[in-house]
C-alpha cells in the first residue's frame, strides 16, 4: 500500500462514515466532521500541502506509479 492510495481510501472511508452518521441521526457529529474535511480539501487545493499524506509519508513509503 503506498501514500496516496491510502490517503484515498482513508477519505473514503471517513465520507462514508460521514454519511453512516447523518442518517443514524447523529447530524451534529457529522457536520463537523464534514468540515473537517472540506477544510483539510481547501488546504490541500489552495497550499498544495496535504497535511495526511505528509503524515502518512512517515509510515509508509510513496506510490512508484512508473513501475
Amino acid at each position: 500500500m503506498c501514500v496516496e492510495r491510502l490517503q484515498r481510501l482513508m477519505m473514503a472511508f471517513m465520507l462514508g462514515l460521514i454519511l453512516a452518521l447523518a442518517w443514524s441521526g447523529f447530524s451534529e457529529i457529522a457536520v463537523i466532521l464534514q468540515a473537517f474535511v472540506i477544510v483539510m480539501i481547501l488546504i490541500w487545493a489552495v497550499t498544495n500541502f496535504c497535511p495526511s499524506i505528509w503524515t502518512l509519508r512517515k509510515l509508509v513509503p510513496p506510490c512508484q506509479w512508473e513501475k
